[in-house]
């Protein structure tokens, strides 16, 4: 049945379609149907784990950041079944992000290209809109029927990269009381000089800093980074050294890339298309061939959540045997549709 409404919701533009497709699901839930899909779409029967940073999730399946990136759609989202939504990337000022049309699909890839740009509302409405899933869904010792709650923090496009850990500051400063866990984007390839980050001193600069503000709270949050599939070896040795040194409790492995290669798109139309970064299918390989040698490499002391290239059961329990100990999911639940997280929490 979603192979039919794909298809037709794959004759329109994809950034409309996407918040076409999540304000009908969103008045769904107005109207009282949140039981009934949760119903049909939440998974049966779950494991929690408390392997990442002291946080029971309700099951490995999350959804990436990119998807919700103000925080509208989290009850939503929930009724689809997620273990955790990474809200995001979040700015310290609102930003329209590039120019439309920044989405676009490869169905002969599996994939999507985007040049979003760090679209969003700013750090202190999406902070509002948090507060009030807050009030309305009241923690309980992270009860594992929770949905986990992930804030992905970034820079402005006008902030120089100098300043840049002033903004991952503003950022963790409003959002810290109403996440469970952060993670530090300096891999997207859509703002301009961003990458450049995750050099390993302007690395340490921005992430020190977080640390030292986190432990000076009552609740301290676990610090994740999330990192491109581009980084040579020699760059993920760096990654790993630093967050080994400063005591990171993750890494989201991997963001999208900016690589071409093999797909089945034709060069014309990629050339219509223009930059941006690459998600889905293309990417699966790579991505796991970073989770794995991070956790072989640190023998499993730095917990990783692995994206990138998971539709199925099969993509996820790859990502996992590799040594991740969550999945997100983002293309794959364009192309799967809502019964991502029921497939394949059963199939695992």
């Amino acid at each position: 049945m979603y192979k039919i409404i794909r298809n037709i919701l794959f004759l329109f533009p994809a950034e409309g379609v996407h918040y076409f497709a999540m304000n009908n699901l969103k008045l769904l839930c107005k109207l009282g149907f949140k039981k009934l899909l949760a119903a049909s779409y939440s998974p049966l029967h779950t494991k929690s784990t408390t392997s990442l940073g002291g946080l029971n999730f309700k099951n490995p399946v999350g959804l990436g950041a990119g998807f919700d990136k103000n925080a509208k759609y989290l009850n939503e989202l929930e009724a689809l079944g997620f273990g955790f939504v990474e809200i995001g990337t979040v700015t310290p000022l609102p930003q329209a992000g590039n120019d439309k049309p920044r989405l676009f699909r490869l169905p002969q890839d599996k994939a999507l290209i985007n040049r979003m740009g760090f679209n969003n509302d700013g750090v202190k409405i999406v902070a509002g809109r948090l507060r009030q899933w807050s009030v309305e869904n009241p923690k309980s010792n992270h009860s594992p029927s929770r949905m986990i709650i992930g804030g992905n923090i970034g820079k402005n496009k006008v902030t120089p990269n100098e300043d840049a850990w002033k903004d991952y500051e503003i950022c963790f400063k409003e959002l810290h009381p109403y996440v469970d866990y952060f993670v530090v984007n300096v891999s997207s390839p859509n703002t301009p000089g961003l990458r450049e980050l995750q050099e390993k001193g302007s690395l340490r600069k921005i992430l020190s800093h977080l640390q030292t503000i986190n432990a000076t709270q009552h609740d301290p949050k676990p610090l994740l980074l999330k990192i491109a599939p581009d980084l040579t070896q020699e760059q993920i040795d760096d990654v790993i050294d630093l967050a080994l040194e400063i005591k990171l409790d993750g890494l989201v492995a991997t963001n999208t890339t900016i690589s071409r290669d093999k797909l089945q798109t034709t060069n014309h139309k990629l050339q219509m298309i223009g930059a941006g970064g690459l998600s889905g299918l293309p990417v699966k390989q790579r991505s796991t061939e970073v989770v794995k040698y991070i956790c072989s490499k640190t023998k499993g002391k730095i917990p990783v959540i692995a994206s990138g290239g998971i539709f199925v059961a099969a993509d996820a329990k790859e990502k996992l045997d590799a040594g991740a100990v969550l999945v997100q999911v983002w293309t794959g639940f364009i192309y799967e549709g809502p019964a991502i997280v029921k497939r394949i929490c059963k199939s695992l």
